[in-house]
């Protein structure tokens, strides 16, 4: 029964010793995660277009 005996452990850690945020912390937290999300992938999408046009003027020189 070990598995059950950790799954009950983990409810109860869980609920008696983590401190939660409170609502407001945590959605400042989730639109702080949400706006570097995008950011980052629009510098990947810059990133990626730079050297998509790079390749292919480097492999047009050969056709």
């Amino acid at each position: 029964m070990g598995l059950v005996n950790y799954i009950k452990e983990s409810f109860d850690e869980l609920k008696n010793n983590v401190t939660w945020e409170n609502r407001e912390q945590a959605q400042k937290d989730t639109v702080l995660v949400a706006v570097f999300t995008i950011i980052f992938a629009l510098a990947v999408f810059v990133v990626d277009k730079f050297f998509q046009s790079g390749l292919e003027q480097f492999f047009n020189i050969f056709n």
